[in-house]
């Protein structure tokens, strides 16, 4: 699975359309968006304080070259109660934004960067300015590698993506109705992630290593069958089936108590080969 970025209904695609890009920012500039949104220059953290416009800025990131529509702005900023004169305070809010570029230096002319176009508003950055876009291509790089039997380059490259993430994404930008779903996304592809360098980490034989990590993950996610799945693997293929048996008997009770469902496909391979696991010792 290729990890992309979604754009929300009723946005349009990228600008221009694949293509090198040079954009009108000191070169220096960079974004984080997986932990606290952080405008980075110099290693100095230069990200506007006020709240409405991290949402802007965050929101325009989030969709680097492409036009936010203005429609899409409102809902972010002010959900259902939007002000009377909802596109004029749109167009405020972009004029500061542009402002604060220009005033920290981070752009002679604002208006190239923060341009405006129907039916909104794009942020002319080049992507790779971004900790999402790294993040994006590690992705890709270890999963190639893992679906072509190269498993220790695969669990490298994952841990590499994973590791660029220092918190919750965009921590610190109070999130309205758009953002809040963008952030959702996004923590569920941090999670995937993890469970296919987790695969990589099995398929290197690295069991023993994986307990430890495996067994936090599975009190923090109670209800998460894959995390749990690939723990009975690890502890059967270290010898303690009588502690994967536990973790499989632990999860089925919640199931059925929480939710009234046996476990799925996922987890009952796992109790399979655990099994047959105890068969082969036997």
């Amino acid at each position: 699975m290729t990890l992309t970025l979604t754009t929300a209904p009723g946005d349009v695609g990228p600008v221009d359309g694949p293509r090198a890009f040079d954009d009108a920012l000191d070169p220096d500039v960079r974004f984080a968006l997986l932990g606290r949104l952080e405008v980075v220059v110099h290693g100095r953290d230069m990200a506007p304080t006020a709240p409405r416009a991290l949402q802007l800025l965050a929101l325009l990131l989030l969709r680097p070259r492409q036009v936010v529509p203005t429609d899409t702005i409102v809902a972010e900023l002010w959900g259902d109660r939007p002000p009377k004169r909802a596109r004029a305070a749109v167009q405020t809010h972009v004029y500061q934004l542009r402002q604060c570029f220009s005033d920290l230096g981070l752009a002679g002319d604002p208006d190239r960067v923060l341009v405006t176009r129907a039916p909104g508003y794009a942020l002319e950055v080049d992507p790779a300015r971004t900790d999402l876009h790294a993040f994006d291509a590690g992705c890709r790089e270890g999963r190639d590698a893992l679906a072509e039997g190269r498993v220790d380059e695969a669990a490298a490259q994952l841990r590499t993506a994973e590791d660029l993430w220092a918190g919750p994404p965009i921590a610190n930008v109070p999130p309205g109705s758009v953002l809040a779903v963008e952030s959702v996304e996004l923590l569920e592809r941090r999670r995937a992630v993890r469970s296919a360098r987790i695969d990589a980490d099995i398929d290197r034989g690295r069991h023993r290593e994986l307990v430890g990590e495996l067994s936090a993950l599975v009190l923090a996610h109670p209800l998460d069958e894959g995390l749990h799945a690939q723990l009975i693997r690890v502890l059967g293929r270290c010898g303690r089936r009588s502690d994967a048996m536990g973790v499989f008997r632990r999860l089925r009770d919640v199931l059925t108590a929480e939710l009234g469902v046996e476990p799925g496909d996922e987890v009952a391979d796992a109790y399979a080969e655990l099994l047959t696991l105890g068969a082969d010792a036997a």
